[in-house]
């Protein structure tokens, strides 16, 4: 992941109590969210075979998609470092964005791989 531009920090420290706030290069951040969003992408499809193999129907396979979601969250996380603001503006970023949109991925590959499991 690429992290925020710290060319300010060999600057004198009157300047750097006016410029608190720190700047990101604009390629760097749309990187960092393909990368959340690729990461989702295929958490969900490989969420959603898992529950499908497993036989999972009903709110258990939700319960699963959200329990998967929530692993990624903290393996993104920790892939930053836990240091979520050197890479993003704000936490929401790594932990939210893209929550809900890997869903209709995982129950296509959800239903497809229960079909192919348990029906054929």
């Amino acid at each position: 992941m690429a992290g925020h531009d710290d060319s300010g920090a060999s600057e004198k420290k009157s300047s750097e109590a006016t410029n608190d706030v720190p700047t990101f290069h604009a390629e760097n951040m749309q990187n960092n969210m393909k990368v959340i969003f690729y990461s989702r992408t295929f958490m969900s499809i490989i969420g959603g075979v898992i529950a499908g193999i497993l036989g999972f129907t009903g709110l258990m396979g939700f319960i699963l998609y959200f329990l998967v979601m929530a692993i990624t969250s903290v393996g993104l996380t920790a892939k930053a470092g836990f240091s979520i603001h050197s890479y993003f503006d704000c936490w929401n970023r790594i932990v939210l964005d893209g929550f809900l949109g890997g869903l209709m991925s995982f129950v296509l590959f959800w239903t497809f791989a229960y079909d192919m499991v348990h029906i054929f």
